[in-house]
């Protein structure tokens, strides 16, 4: 069975920092990509970042680049999103999402597995 399982949420106040992780289990997590997304209050969840299953290759939603980097250690089975500079429109619950591809994917109906998410609140 598939897991994935969402750490490192909670609150902060605006320009300060967070790293998520996502640990996987259950999939053989060096031939998925892997993405985060976010859903705000009344809004539809969004793409925030995604990373190739060999890590080299990362895209980045319009609204975090140069703020969040995604990374991954396949060794650990582990996805990570650092987000700097956090703003209070950051808020949101964040998933971390898997599929077997090799190449990034932004697009969240292409994610088989997913996360409960972990809530991140960002105080003005």
């Amino acid at each position: 069975q598939v897991q994935l399982v969402e750490s490192g949420g909670g609150l902060v106040q605006a320009g300060g920092s967070l790293r998520l992780s996502c640990a996987a289990s259950g999939l053989t997590f060096s031939s998925c990509t892997l993405g985060w997304f976010r859903q705000a209050p009344g809004k539809e969840r969004e793409f925030v970042a995604t990373i190739s299953a060999s890590g080299g290759s990362t895209k980045y939603a319009d609204s975090v680049k140069g703020r969040f980097t995604i990374s991954r250690d396949n060794a650990k089975n582990t996805v990570y999103l650092q987000m700097n500079s956090l703003k209070p429109e950051d808020t949101a619950v964040y998933y971390c999402a898997a599929n077997y591809f090799w190449h990034t994917r932004p697009q969240e109906r292409e994610y088989e597995y997913w996360g409960q998410g972990t809530q991140v609140t960002v105080s003005s």
